[in-house]
């Protein structure tokens, strides 16, 4: 299946998924909140969380569905990589400003399968 996401989504998943993340703040506004694995990540920590992440897991995002919920845009992906459980659906809660990413929420899809060893969300 092939979505279209908006500009800097598909940006967000194209550096993480090529692990290409030297640009990768550029992405994000200066104040952007990410919340992933119940850890908060603020302006250069958000790079050294996808460096992190990316060089742990090796996780590779498909998208699979794309909603819009009130000045949310929430991408459902296929991620796969080296951790236990893969692969895992994720929910990816994104909200744009000036079209950069200002918030960026990261779990488990709900009807996803529970297995142990999986990760709360992750990249």
């Amino acid at each position: 299946m092939n979505i279209q996401l908006p500009p800097p989504i598909a940006a967000f998943f194209q550096a993480a998924n090529t692990r290409e993340t030297d640009d990768f703040i550029a992405l994000f506004t200066n104040n952007a909140l990410v919340t992933d694995e119940g850890h908060e990540y603020r302006g250069a920590a958000i790079k050294g969380w996808i460096d992190r992440a990316t060089a742990e897991y090796k996780p590779h995002a498909q998208a699979t569905d794309l909603a819009h919920v009130g000045d949310k845009i929430v991408v459902t992906a296929q991620v796969g990589g080296t951790f236990p459980g893969s692969p895992i659906q994720l929910r990816y809660n994104f909200t744009l400003k000036d079209a950069k990413v200002a918030a960026l929420s990261i779990g488990r899809h709900e009807n996803a399968r529970a297995r142990p060893g999986n990760s709360a969300g992750l990249l």
